[in-house]
């Protein structure tokens, strides 16, 4: 991974006419103790250490908070060349910084590299259920999954192809994406590292109950399933979710569509399997309660709670602080919130993401708790690197990854 970089330069005759001016107070404003110690009277030194902080604040992306430079000790190691240490509790506390620094006579150079998934700063407190799959070193691809998604419709291409990649980056080991025959060829080209199986349709782009028995073999030999990002609401693809999914055997994430289709059938929320986990909405939430959007989040936490249980089913109320509910009482609220994520497509992916977390082994209340995790700390990234707004749900794949590295760095620190 290509490391962020930094470079200052700094007049040595300026920091030294600074120190001329406000003697002690001014080292004490940049350099801490044992630096003051070291550097003695070399202005040198002082400006060369100015300079590796200035790079340091400069490799860092705009919208994270630089560390103050007294935060920042830079002393020579015993082969001499420069270590940094940043104070524990503050940004950067526990990253990998490289420092080079030179001087020419009237100035100090110094130029500073941070790993990437170092920059983004402290990861927010975990919360409890946050577990990341094994990844052994003899692993192959059949060792992490086989997830299967039913998505997509016609103009609903894009919700399959982020679901089927969300589950892809997310670490499983084969995806398999199962879509209606007409716009099978949009997703064959897009998705590469997909596997794209063209279903029989009733009309065109749509998925109805005559292809049950050639879904549900689809579903064979797969490890977790993914249904209902962009599949439509044709009361034929209804049919086929009433009869599909009571058959399914293998963990199943329940989303968008999917979660509208079923809400229309009275009952069988309740004839579906218990390690089921639903990701609606709050307007999908309120159909599949019959609660009005405006009660939903009035009591977020509430409403999730009760239905988790009411339903018998793992409950990802999504939105700002996502709630996750399982059927037993467990609680989680997620502490990541950014409004990048507030770009169509965002839920999509974090379908696939669950699904593959599934499909790797996780329970269905920890694979539901990590998704949202790794979902918004990888937003949270993009809202530093990119802004507020703006943030498309394409940009979260190849963040997952490597928020997923991140924790797993952490954890071993």
């Amino acid at each position: 991974m290509v490391p962020r970089v930094g470079v200052d330069v700094t007049a040595i005759e300026r920091v030294a006419a600074a120190y001329r001016r406000h003697r002690g107070r001014f080292l004490r404003k940049f350099l801490t103790e044992r630096e003051i110690a070291y550097c003695a009277d070399r202005p040198e030194r002082w400006a060369g250490r100015w300079a590796a902080k200035e790079a340091i604040g400069k490799a860092m992306p705009s919208g994270v908070s630089r560390p103050r430079m007294v935060d920042v000790e830079i002393l020579p190691q015993d082969d001499g060349r420069p270590h940094v240490q940043v104070a524990p509790g503050t940004t950067l506390s526990g990253s990998t910084i490289d420092v080079s620094i030179a001087h020419d006579g009237h100035f100090a150079i110094a130029v500073a590299a941070i790993p990437e998934t170092d920059v983004v700063g402290a990861v927010p407190a975990r919360p409890e259920g946050v577990r990341l799959p094994d990844r052994p070193a003899d692993g192959h691809k059949g060792t992490f999954g086989t997830v299967v998604v039913l998505a997509g419709s016609q103009g609903f291409t894009g919700a399959a192809y982020l679901a089927s990649n969300g589950a892809a980056r997310t670490g499983a080991g084969l995806v398999r994406l199962l879509v209606a025959q007409s716009i099978y060829p949009i997703l064959a080209e897009k998705c590469t590292e997909v596997m794209v199986h063209p279903v029989p349709e009733l009309r065109p782009g749509v998925v109805g109950d005559r292809s049950s028995a050639a879904v549900l073999g689809l579903f064979a030999g797969c490890d977790a399933a993914v249904i209902g990002p962009g599949l439509g609401r044709d009361p034929s693809t209804r049919r086929l979710l009433e009869a599909l999914l009571p058959q399914v055997s293998i963990p199943v994430v329940l989303d968008a569509d999917g979660l509208n289709l079923v809400s229309e059938v009275p009952g069988l929320l309740a004839r579906l399997p218990v390690d089921l986990i639903l990701t609606p909405h709050p307007g999908e939430f309120a159909r599949l309660s019959g609660l009005e959007t405006a009660a939903v989040q009035a009591d977020r936490v509430g409403a999730a709670r009760r239905f988790a249980k009411s339903w018998r089913k793992v409950v990802v109320l999504k939105g700002a602080q996502t709630v996750i509910a399982g059927p037993d009482g467990r609680l989680s609220i997620n502490p990541v919130a950014t409004p990048a994520l507030a770009s169509g497509g965002t839920g999509d992916v974090l379908a696939g993401m669950i699904g593959a977390l599934r499909g790797q082994g996780l329970p269905a209340f920890e694979a539901a708790v990590t998704g949202v995790y790794v979902h918004g700390l990888a937003g949270q990234w993009l809202e530093r690197d990119i802004g507020r707004s703006g943030v498309l749900a394409s940009d979260l794949l190849p963040q997952i990854p490597r928020v997923m590295e991140r924790l797993r760095a952490s954890s071993r620190e």
